[in-house]
């Protein structure tokens, strides 16, 4: 019997994919939400710590459980230790600050545009094609944050420098987050377990964040807030040693680019939760700006080739 063709994988792979991003896309649509009440009272860069030490130890004792060591070698050290610098402290530092200039959604829809970076680096660094409807996608979604941005501008009292520095910063956590997902899809990153990687990645992550919080804030602030607490939790278990799991398992099979398609629905949610429980209030240009956001993404969704 001959083997089946290359262009049609069995439906357990399909489900091995769409399940984990669908689990994915739903925690992370919520998170920004969460993320806007962890920077109320303390400075943003000691809940990333405590976030990742939560995550990082949840790892540690999943990857101990599986038998998994947490003594990598000198290499996948390295690996670890810059996919956490990345994506543990340089992404989360500055999506939690740009949550201080602008929505908690309007980050979500700008963050959405990691499509874009991952594609181009991919391509660069990774030798992955990138098609033409991918790019002319992108570009409509940039006019669409264009719009988005106009809006901010207009409604906001503080003025347009305001809202312009809540997307640069937002745009600095895209290029570090893209950074680490291009990592993850490397052939380096394939010779080393998911698990101990993650778990020494989002460990020494926290350390820098520690540092970090500790120059720039001084000594550990915490809220004993049950609900702070809780969103550490939430944050730490679920939006972090699960989601990103279960995302760089994805990535690290269908590339980069097409694992970044699960950002067109996270802004949704999030705009959404961001109208019911922030007060974000709907002009038409906002409207115009987010649904065009999204048919480019859509559009570049539906490219033949955009990552493999």
């Amino acid at each position: 019997m001959s083997p089946a063709p290359d262009f049609a994988p069995p439906h357990s792979t399909r489900a091995a994919i769409l399940i984990p991003f669908g689990i994915v896309t739903l925690i992370w649509g919520s998170t920004w939400l969460v993320i806007r009440d962890q920077i109320a009272v303390v400075p943003p860069s000691w809940s990333v710590a405590y976030r990742f030490v939560v995550a990082g130890i949840a790892l540690a004792i999943w990857a101990t459980m599986r038998r998994e060591s947490l003594r990598l070698p000198l290499p996948g050290l390295v690996f670890a230790m810059v996919l956490g610098t990345l994506q543990f402290c340089l992404n989360f530092n500055f999506v939690y600050r740009a949550e201080g200039y602008i929505t908690s959604g309007l980050v979500a829809v700008i963050f959405a545009l990691l499509l874009v970076p991952n594609a181009l680096f991919a391509r660069i660094f990774l030798g992955q094609k990138l098609g033409r409807q991918l790019v002319a996608g992108s570009a409509v979604a940039m006019a669409g944050i264009v719009l988005l941005f106009v809006h901010e501008a207009r409604v906001d009292p503080a003025g347009p420098g305001r809202v312009m520095t809540g997307i640069a910063i937002t745009l600095l956590a895209i290029l570090s987050a893209s950074s680490a997902n291009v990592m993850q899809a490397s052939r380096t990153a394939a010779r080393y377990p998911m698990a101990p990687v993650l778990a020494v990645g989002m460990l020494f992550g926290a350390a820098i964040d520690a540092v970090l919080a500790w120059a720039l804030t001084g000594p550990p602030v915490i809220e004993w807030r049950l609900g702070y607490l809780a969103g550490i939790l939430y944050l730490g278990l679920f939006a972090s040693a699960l989601a990103f799991v279960l995302y760089f398992t994805v990535l690290r099979t269908i590339g980069p680019a097409k694992a970044a398609y699960s950002s067109v629905i996270v802004p949704v949610i999030a705009m959404l939760l961001s109208t019911v429980f922030e007060g974000y209030r709907w002009s038409l240009l906002a409207a115009a700006g987010a649904v065009l956001t999204g048919i480019g993404l859509v559009i570049a969704l539906r490219a033949r080739r955009p990552a493999r």
